[in-house]
């Protein structure tokens, strides 16, 4: 079971993790100033999520390798992030609304966001990708 989470919760998208991470990337700065503005919260991201951003470095080479590897073991320590495992039912369950949506352009992993996001009662997520908009969420990157 799910720990549900109220207003002090925010979801973090691979959109956020890669601009933060990447101070190249054309969200960087927007990325880091919406993060100081949140002050203390918890951060909820997916196993799925985390996947998507060590497979946006794969091609970088060692250093930034290293540093999104890095990233993710401190993530796992950190007390106000949340990390929810994969599971074949987290996958079964993004798997149905991915299907039902097919009108949209919702990845997977999107679909397994939004499901994860409703379930532990978050509506706040770190992103500027509007198919969390389409479906009801507040989207903070902008």
């Amino acid at each position: 079971m799910l720990e549900k989470f109220r207003d002090d919760a925010v979801f973090a998208d691979a959109h956020y993790w890669i601009a933060m991470l990447n101070p190249c990337d054309q969200w960087h700065q927007q990325v880091r100033i919406v993060s100081e503005r949140l002050g203390k919260v918890t951060i909820v991201t997916t196993d799925e999520v985390l996947t998507e951003v060590l497979n946006a470095f794969s091609g970088y080479g060692k250093g930034p390798r290293n540093a999104v590897c890095g990233l993710l073991y401190r993530m796992r320590l950190n007390k106000s992030i949340v990390i929810v495992e994969q599971s074949r039912a987290s996958f079964d369950f993004g798997l149905s609304l991915y299907d039902a949506r097919n009108d949209k352009g919702y990845s997977l992993v999107d679909c397994i966001s939004m499901n994860t996001m409703r379930r532990m009662v978050i509506q706040r997520i770190l992103t500027a990708d509007q198919h969390f908009a389409q479906e009801g969420f507040t989207v903070l990157i902008k």
